[in-house]
C-alpha cells in the first residue's frame, strides 16, 4: 500500500469517527430539548392542553427527530459519501424543528448555525454551502406558517437571513484557516520527515564502509569501546580478519577485482555471524570482528566457517582461483585494556599469516590450535 493510500484511508477513518460524534450530538441535543420541554411544562407557565404538550410538542417531534438522526446514523454505516449529507440534512430538520417549537425565544434563532458550524470540521466547501442552503430553504417552509411569522417582526426577516449568511460566510473563514493551517502543518511535518531520513543517512554514511556495507573503521572503535565498558556483564571475543596475498590480487587482476573480492568476502563474514555481532572493515583488506553471546569455543567456530567456506569459494573474477584469510582471535579478559586486547589479536594475525597463511591462530603458537579458552 502505498503512502498516499494510507493517508487517504486514515483520513476516511478520521472523518467517519467525526461524523459519530456529531451524531451523538444530535442525540445529546434531542434528549436536551426534551427534558428542558418537560421541566418549562412542569414549572413555567405554558398555555396548552397535557394531551396537546405531551403528543404534539414533546412525543412527535422528539421521535422525528430522533427517527431523522437513526436514518442518518443507517445511511453513514452503508454509504459513507451519502452518510456525509445525510448528517446536515438531519442537523438541519433537528435545528429547523426546535426553532419551530420555540419560536417565541427570540435567540433560537442561532439554531440555524448548529449544523453550518458543524460542517468545518471536515474542511469541505461544498459540505458548508450544502447546509447553509438547507437551512435557507428551511428557513423559508418556517415563514410559511403564519403563527410563526407573527413572532418575527420586519427586521426580524431581514436580520435571520442575514445572521445565517454572516454566520455562513465566517465559516468558511474558518474552514480556510484550517486547511492553511493543516497545509502548513503537513508541509512541517514532510519536511521534518526529510530531514530524518537525510539525517539517517549521513549517519549510516559516516558509519558504513561503502564497498563492503560493514562498519567503518571509526565506529567499530566506538562499538570496541562500549565493548569494553560493559564486558562484565558481556563478555565478547575480538577478532582480526586479514585477506591473504591481496596485493597480488590488485597487481595480477586490477584494483576493480580486488573491490569485488573485498565486497565478497564482507557478504560472507556478514552471512556467518550473528545478529548481535559486529563487523567492520577495519582498514585495506583487514576486516575486525565482536563475537558477543559465544562461548570462546562457539566464537572459535564461527571464525574458522567463514575461513573455510572463502577457502572453497571459487571466483571467475581469479579465473577459478581462491582467497583465503588469517585470522586472530582472543576473548576479552580483565584487566586487559581494548590497546592491550588489539595488540594480542593483531600478534595472533601476523603468527597466522608467518606460520602458512589460511588460518586461526588464538595463542602465540605459529600453527593453528584447536579451540580453547586462552
Amino acid at each position: 500500500m502505498s503512502k498516499s493510500t494510507f493517508s487517504s484511508d486514515e483520513h476516511i477513518a478520521k472523518q467517519y469517527i467525526w461524523v459519530h460524534k456529531i451524531l451523538v450530538a444530535y442525540w445529546v441535543i434531542i434528549a436536551v430539548h426534551g427534558g428542558a420541554q418537560l421541566l418549562s411544562y412542569w414549572f413555567l407557565s405554558y398555555e396548552v392542553t397535557p394531551w396537546h404538550f405531551y403528543i404534539h410538542i414533546l412525543l412527535l417531534p422528539t421521535l422525528a427527530m430522533g427517527a431523522i438522526t437513526l436514518l442518518a446514523q443507517l445511511l453513514h454505516r452503508r454509504y459513507h459519501l451519502l452518510g456525509f449529507y445525510s448528517l446536515f440534512i438531519a442537523g438541519s430538520i433537528i435545528s429547523l424543528t426546535i426553532i419551530w417549537l420555540n419560536y417565541d425565544i427570540r435567540i433560537i434563532a442561532g439554531m440555524l448555525l448548529l449544523p453550518v458550524f458543524a460542517s468545518v470540521i471536515f474542511f469541505n466547501k461544498r459540505l458548508t454551502l450544502f447546509s447553509a442552503a438547507l437551512q435557507l430553504l428551511g428557513l423559508g417552509v418556517l415563514m410559511l406558517d403564519a403563527s410563526f411569522r407573527s413572532y418575527l417582526s420586519g427586521f426580524d426577516m431581514v436580520a435571520i437571513p442575514l445572521f445565517l449568511l454572516l454566520g455562513t460566510l465566517l465559516t468558511n473563514i474558518i474552514r480556510i484557516s484550517g486547511q492553511e493551517l493543516l497545509s502548513d502543518l503537513q508541509s512541517t511535518l514532510l519536511a521534518k520527515q526529510d530531514l530524518i531520513i537525510q539525517n539517517a543517512l549521513m549517519v549510516k554514511l559516516a558509519t558504513t564502509d561503502a564497498l563492503t556495507h560493514l562498519n567503518n573503521h571509526i565506529s567499530f572503535h566506538e562499538y570496541y569501546q562500549k565493548a569494553i565498558e560493559y564486558a562484565d556483564s558481556v563478555p565478547f571475543h575480538l577478532a582480526l580478519i586479514d585477506i591473504d596475498n591481496f596485493k597480488s590480487i590488485n597487481d595480477s587482476y586490477g584494483h576493480r577485482t580486488g573491490d569485488i573480492i573485498l565486497a565478497r568476502v564482507a557478504h560472507m563474514i556478514r552471512d556467518h555471524i550473528g545478529p548481535h555481532d559486529i563487523a567492520a572493515r577495519y582498514g585495506g583488506e583487514e576486516f575486525a570482528l565482536l563475537l558477543f553471546e559465544k562461548s570462546f569455543e562457539e566464537a572459535y567456530q564461527t571464525v574458522e566457517h567463514i575461513r573455510e567456506q572463502l577457502s572453497l569459494l571459487h571466483h571467475h573474477e581469479l579465473l577459478g582461483g581462491v582467497v583465503t584469510v588469517s585470522i586472530g582471535l582472543h576473548s576479552y579478559t580483565t584487566p586487559l585494556n581494548k590497546e592491550q586486547l588489539f595488540e594480542i589479536v593483531d600478534g595472533y594475525l601476523y603468527a597466522a599469516k608467518r606460520s602458512g597463511k589460511n588460518r586461526t591462530v588464538t595463542s602465540n603458537a605459529a600453527s593453528p590450535l584447536e579451540a580453547k579458552a586462552p
